[in-house]
């Protein structure tokens, strides 16, 4: 059974950068344990907020609770707990898996040996890195220092679990290892994924959020959502060029290059006609819906801790 006391509440939380940017604003969201997906374009506010949620940075405005704990005013307490991978982080490419984690074992306050000898080996096995335990970082490929990355993540045995466009430039068989591996981790924990990769959310996540520009624009239950859009997709094959002239007329949401033709899907709550024919919706149909300010939201709930 799901840790409830460990749900995650973000309330009216904003930030605006220095230089006039708005990159937050006034976000509401509430995640409870299990895999949560923050879909959004590059630049839409999502490594913003999960800074934020690392306690990296302070929202100008807003309030953000893990359980009991203040996230805003309770650094120190949330960090205990707290694992995270960012977009970019870096190794020394001259030490092996093993000493690294080690190192950071020691800097995560496992002082002794044989307990910290006994975590590791279980987090690279974890991690499938157990085998390459003695390579140089810097020999690892892209998958492998990012399964390295959630092993630093994990030595504290978080409740809150932040990767942050953790997939980006792995190749496809990386990518998958590196899914499987998420997906073991969202039992007892809120883990948030943050990706721009429609993909890597409709695999893995239960609930999940849509942000752009700093605004939650959807928050819901990802099957129930797909499942709101059914009638509503109606797809055609067309010749490039009449492209224009159909979004004066249809509601487009994606067109997509099929050889010297394009795929177009359309957001209609009408039968369209014209050669158009119902398609099972996806979470690509969903997330280009909401972007296009198309999708309404009429009965889709955001219920909390639902499998």
């Amino acid at each position: 059974m799901k840790n409830q006391s460990f749900h995650l509440s973000i309330r009216h939380v904003s930030k605006t950068y220095a230089n006039g940017v708005q990159a937050l604003n006034n976000v509401s969201l509430d995640i409870p344990p299990g895999m949560f997906g923050l879909l959004g374009p590059n630049g839409a506010g999502k490594s913003t907020l999960m800074r934020t949620l690392a306690t990296l940075q302070e929202p100008d405005e807003g309030e953000i609770f893990l359980g009991n704990i203040d996230v805003v005013n309770q650094k120190e307490e949330l960090r205990k707990t707290l694992g995270y991978l960012p977009q970019e982080f870096g190794v020394y490419p001259k030490a092996s898996a093993e000493e690294l984690l080690d190192h950071f074992a020691v800097m995560k306050g496992i002082m002794n040996r044989t307990v910290r000898r006994e975590v590791t080996e279980n987090l690279l096995k974890q991690t499938n890195l157990w085998d390459k335990r003695k390579q140089k970082l810097g020999g690892y490929s892209g998958g492998m220092r990012q399964r390295f990355g959630v092993a630093v993540a994990l030595l504290n045995n978080p409740r809150l679990l932040i990767v942050d466009e953790p997939t980006a430039g792995l190749d496809p068989a990386e990518r998958v290892r590196f899914l499987n591996l998420l997906s073991e981790l969202g039992e007892n924990s809120v883990v948030i994924l943050s990706t721009h990769i429609v993909e890597d959310v409709s695999e893995l996540c239960t609930n999940m959020a849509i942000i752009n520009k700093g605004q939650i624009l959807l928050e819901a239950q990802t099957s129930e959502a797909v499942a709101a859009l059914k009638g509503y997709i109606w797809r055609k094959l067309i010749d490039k060029n009449t492209l224009p002239a159909l979004e004066q007329e249809y509601k487009v949401i994606s067109a997509k290059m099929l050889g010297s033709r394009t795929m177009v899907h359309i957001y209609s709550q009408e039968i369209p006609g014209n050669g158009f024919e119902s398609v099972e919706p996806d979470l690509e149909d969903l997330y280009f819906s909401t972007m296009t300010g198309n999708y309404v939201q009429p009965h889709v709930s955001k219920k909390e801790g639902k499998k």
